[in-house]
């Protein structure tokens, strides 16, 4: 134990002073290295780095660039770059949508100066309802590709200002009709399509209001306008079922579901579309086996009475098997319920979207 005065007032500053001495060099050993300077900007063309482009001033052009680990990858981000300038947001229906560019760009509308357009590209990017945005340069380095799409502000005026009355002439052809054409599956049908063409021109109005022409997209029919019609539409062409060989209306219930799911009533009597089904079913027993098996055959013609034409014929066969043949049967409706709610609601929706005739209406 110390005892007080052991070290004289002398000795107490030199042991302080050491002291010091020992922590600043505690300090000093614990203290980090300095942080490593932030990697160089990579040496390049200003516009990497959102400069104005020398060939594409800001007076003329909209412009994105994009980056990503190959040349087209860099592409794909640099077109959906621009294309979150408009703000396109609604959402076209796949099979219409793709029935729509088909015709786009096989030449049957007519539209000038469209050249440039790489429409998998555009798809992949997730802007398959816009055109005319092209790639107007590219830098490539060893970590990477730039970039840079452009859109001509004039050529986009011209683009889809002929793009959204071509859509609205075709629109007006495609709901003219008296109230039996328009109360049918192709009044549907034109109705559907019509609505696809108002929602494209949504979009294109959208890239018309960025590059200051607004004056050519107004008085649009609006997409959920049209489909209020095919609301209408639905209400007023019943669809009747017709199941031969039911049991317990099961088949007969997984066939209205999938009509009902795309908005359509069912039953009635006296209605122009009627869904025949004829259902068999017959044992498969072989002798010696445990397992009774039950086959089904089901065939479903969806008709237009008023022409005896079947619309969409749909069929297949299946086979289950259990110790009784009582439950084989009931699995064989089981899984036919099954199928039916899997298949028969896309092959209807497909079925539907391409019952026009597109180019005769272009």
């Amino acid at each position: 134990m110390f005892r007080a005065g052991l070290f004289s007032s002398k000795q107490v500053s030199l042991k302080n002073c050491f002291a010091c001495i020992g922590l600043v060099l505690v300090f000093a050993s614990c203290r980090t290295a300095p942080a490593p300077a932030p990697a160089p900007v990579p040496a390049g063309p200003e516009w990497i780095r959102g400069a104005q482009h020398e060939r594409f001033s800001n007076q003329l052009y909209l412009t994105a660039v994009g980056h990503g680990t190959s040349r087209r990858a860099a592409e794909m981000n640099a077109m959906g770059q621009l294309v979150t300038i408009f703000g396109v947001g609604i959402q076209v229906d796949t099979v219409l949508r793709e029935s729509y560019m088909e015709v786009m760009r096989g030449g049957n509308i007519s539209v000038t100066h469209i050249t440039g357009y790489d429409g998998e590209i555009a798809i992949e990017a997730g802007m398959d309802n816009l055109i005319g945005i092209e790639i107007g340069d590219i830098w490539e380095t060893q970590r990477g590709s730039y970039a840079l799409a452009v859109l001509n502000k004039a050529r986009a005026i011209q683009i889809y200002s002929e793009l959204i009355r071509t859509n609205q002439a075709i629109i007006e052809n495609l709901t003219n009709m008296s109230a039996a054409e328009r109360n049918s599956l192709d009044g549907l049908s034109r109705y559907q399509f019509a609505a696809v063409l108002a929602d494209m021109n949504a979009n294109y109005a959208a890239v018309l209001q960025v590059v200051g022409a607004p004056q050519y997209a107004q008085g649009l029919r609006r997409g959920d306008d049209l489909r209020r019609g095919i609301q209408e539409i639905l209400t007023a062409i019943p669809v009747a079922i017709n199941v031969r060989n039911d049991r317990a209306g099961r088949i007969q219930s997984a066939f209205a579901a999938a009509f009902a799911d795309l908005g359509f009533r069912t039953g009635g009597t006296g209605s122009r579309y009627v869904l025949e089904v004829n259902v068999v079913v017959e044992p498969t027993d072989h002798p010696g086996d445990r397992v009774i098996f039950s086959r089904m055959e089901l065939s479903a013609n969806f008709i237009d009475t008023s022409t005896g034409a079947v619309l969409l014929p749909y069929s297949f066969n299946l086979r289950e098997g259990h110790a009784t043949r009582l439950e084989s049967e009931n699995r064989t409706f089981f899984s036919a319920e099954r199928r039916i709610a899997e298949e028969y609601p896309s092959l209807l929706l497909d079925f539907l979207a391409r019952l026009i005739s597109i180019p005769s209406f272009f």
